[in-house]
């Protein structure tokens, strides 16, 4: 059995996404170029840039090895139903993920499976049960926790987390959804188990103690 893993962009004051971020507002109420900030650091990466089809060029280096490690341990993500809606207006139809999804839903829907291997699945019996389908799906891979907020915050609070990567992004949102917030005692506990620093983010791993 693999790990269960976050790994997210943050602002310097803590907010994994900016005020008012709604995809499907076209005036983007301001919240777009924070997103784009706190974004750049991956986007200028060339794997990521490759598995978008964003176009060629991007940087090499500790940072692009780190981006295709996350990819490629994955065997399967599980997503809350507010970052699903988003996403479905905004990736492509080849969707990013190329393994199963799981989503957190309070309605059953039936599977939707996209070009290139993407499956998405709406689990509409909890976190622990999505956790289960999950890793029963990854086999010996990891899953990747990938938000928004209050999905992360459900695993935290359930201790399932092994591992959070987080960018460190030098910016301020002054508001927007927070990572970490009204958790549960006893809290988890984790230490630091690398550090990688560039001028666009501090790319930090902990690990559970």
């Amino acid at each position: 059995m693999g790990s269960v893993f976050v790994s997210v962009g943050l602002s310097l004051d803590g907010y994994i996404a900016p005020e008012g971020m709604v995809m499907h507002d076209p005036g983007n109420q301001g919240w777009g170029a924070k997103w784009g900030e706190l974004m750049a650091w991956a986007l200028n990466q060339r794997y990521l840039r490759e598995r978008l089809k964003l176009g060629a060029g991007g940087e090499t280096g500790p940072v692009n090895d780190l981006l295709r490690h996350t990819f490629e341990r994955t065997g399967a993500y599980i997503m809350g139903k507010r970052m699903f809606e988003q996403g479905e207006q905004t990736w492509p139809e080849d969707a990013p993920f190329q393994t199963p999804v799981y989503v957190l839903s309070h309605r059953p829907r039936a599977p939707w499976l996209r070009p290139g291997g993407t499956e998405f699945h709406f689990v509409d019996q909890g976190p622990e049960s999505a956790l289960a389908l999950a890793r029963a799906s990854a086999g010996d891979a990891d899953v990747r926790i990938s938000g928004g907020a209050d999905t992360i915050q459900q695993y935290l609070d359930l201790d399932a987390v092994d591992e959070l990567e987080i960018a460190l992004v030098p910016i301020l949102f002054g508001g927007g959804r927070r990572l970490f917030e009204q958790r549960r005692e006893p809290l988890p506990q984790f230490r630091i188990d690398r550090v990688i620093h560039t001028a666009a983010a501090t790319h930090l791993r902990y690990v559970r103690r």
